[in-house]
């Protein structure tokens, strides 16, 4: 397995190992805490629109502070102030100061880590086993998502939110550790051509912006209230979910690296498609959200190896792989915010919420036919030449 051999990447790995263990923990609690809180549903997704929003204005100030800390620094930042907005949450009783003081640290939080985040990992990796390091990422993520939501769910129920919560900020606070004992690769003040390079990573951003807030953010509110709006139950969903899609990523991933990109394009959104409608018509029906749910966790294994495959190699070869992801996720906020603005309309018309998720279809309708282009193009994934401005020594 010559994709084991990037021990940069395996740390990285590592390090997004723990992170999900708080993602998958006390993150995937936040929507339905505040539901148990007394948030009215519109009020949910307008809130998740003003996290996007907040990400999009501060996304710009990241790339001043790249040349001075350098990639694994800013990551490391990143990682820092992501965590503390769990302990806003915590305190959230409904529409208060403490709402409003999680939705700004949770906007500047995940707007320096995950362009941080993105444009390391496309940094670090390897074109002919993209697909593979990828697949190796999203089976972590299924295999500490089967006992993280449990655990939380047990501890919000034994403990109440401020252990859940404090829990979750601690281990990610633990999971900047691995990130020291990898490369700081250094970025560019200048990169002429950089976020013109991004616009097809843009694309793809968008498109699965508007996707997620369907699939993800107005499912997780179904999902609980299906389940009756218990903690345990919900954690031992999301648990059973993780525990199908433990290999599914792994799978897809040597599928990509064996020229087959296609193949598993019309697999992964063959089934994506299947499982929104399938989630549309589970509402209210535990067993079938349950199992709707399960399916969706297998998708998404196979699905964000066919999408990042392209993404991140798109990203090595631009003329600055930071001011890619920078772009990229700004593309992610917008779609995200309008998938979540859309939503919020709806729910506050009386809309029910299945017709919120099935607003999903036109984003990975639209994914789908962006990633069979580019398959179409590039059968083979190959090792592109090294981009000039990452083929420096690293910065100590």
């Amino acid at each position: 397995m010559a994709f084991f051999r990037n021990t940069a990447v395996n740390m990285l790995n590592a390090h997004y190992g723990l992170h999900q263990i708080a993602i998958a923990g006390g993150g995937a609690f936040m929507l339905a805490f505040l539901l148990k809180a007394g948030v009215e549903t519109p009020f949910i997704f307008l809130a998740l629109v003003g996290i996007l929003a907040t990400r999009f204005i501060f996304r710009p100030l990241v790339v001043p502070l790249a040349p001075y800390l350098g990639l694994r620094n800013l990551l490391v930042l990143g990682t820092f102030l992501s965590a503390f907005q769990y302990l806003f949450i915590a305190q959230v009783k409904g529409l208060d100061g403490w709402m409003l003081a999680w939705l700004i640290a949770g906007g500047i939080g995940d707007t320096v880590y995950w362009s941080s985040y993105h444009a390391f990992f496309a940094a670090l990796g390897d074109h002919d086993h993209r697909g593979s390091q990828l697949g190796v990422r999203e089976a972590i993520v299924a295999l500490v998502g089967i006992v993280s939501p449990v655990l939380a769910g047990w501890a919000l129920v034994a403990f109440g939110p401020n252990a859940a919560f404090g829990a979750t900020t601690f281990f990610l606070l633990v999971s900047a550790l691995p990130l020291f004992f990898t490369p700081n690769i250094p970025v560019a003040k200048s990169a002429p051509g950089a976020f013109k390079a991004a616009i097809p990573g843009f694309k793809y951003f968008l498109a699965d912006g508007g996707t997620v807030a369907g699939f993800y953010f107005c499912w997780q509110i179904v999902l609980f209230q299906s389940l009756h709006e218990s903690y345990i139950a919900f954690g031992g969903a999301l648990a059973f979910a993780s525990l199908i899609a433990a290999v599914g990523g792994m799978f897809l991933g040597r599928l990509i690296d064996h020229g087959h990109g296609r193949r598993a394009v019309y697999l992964s959104v063959g089934l994506y498609i299947a499982t929104i409608i399938a989630r549309a018509l589970s509402q209210d029906h535990a067993g079938l959200a349950i199992a709707a749910n399960a399916i969706g966790a297998l998708v998404i294994g196979l699905y964000i190896p066919t999408m990042m495959t392209p993404v991140y190699n798109l990203a090595k070869r631009a003329p600055c792989v930071l001011r890619f992801h920078v772009a990229c996720e700004g593309g992610w906020d917008l779609g995200g915010a309008a998938g979540c603005l859309l939503l919020a309309f709806l729910a506050w018309f009386g809309v029910p919420l299945w017709v919120g998720i099935l607003t999903a279809l036109a984003g990975v309708t639209w994914s789908a036919a962006m990633l069979l282009r580019y398959y179409g193009e590039h059968p083979d994934v190959q090792v592109l030449p090294p981009d000039p401005v990452l083929d420096t020594q690293p910065l100590p």
